[in-house]
């Protein structure tokens, strides 16, 4: 069941999806000088979902999860690779 922040956020940006009870399968962190980045992969999808945080985070390999996120392209070693922008990320 949505919230109402989830609900504002879907109607004030249009490209912006949420997906509710989603398995993870992969959980990555990687600390840089500012930021932990985390890189999750969900059961059915090859794209990785992708979000920072300023701390280190419990592993969350096999949990279920709500996800709000959008697409993106990055480019790694010059080449282009989808990945979804996580904005809102809430264990189920």
């Amino acid at each position: 069941m949505k919230n109402k922040t989830v609900d504002k956020l879907l109607n004030t940006h249009q490209k912006l999806t949420h997906s509710e009870m989603v398995k993870v399968t992969s959980h990555v962190q990687r600390d840089t000088k500012e930021w932990v980045i985390n890189t999750l992969m969900i059961e059915g999808c090859d794209v990785p979902f992708k979000y920072k945080r300023k701390k280190m985070y419990k592993n969350i390999t096999g949990r279920r999860v709500n996800l709000t996120y959008y697409p993106v392209t990055e480019s790694v070693a010059g080449i282009e690779m989808e990945a979804m922008k996580v904005v809102r990320i809430k264990i189920s």
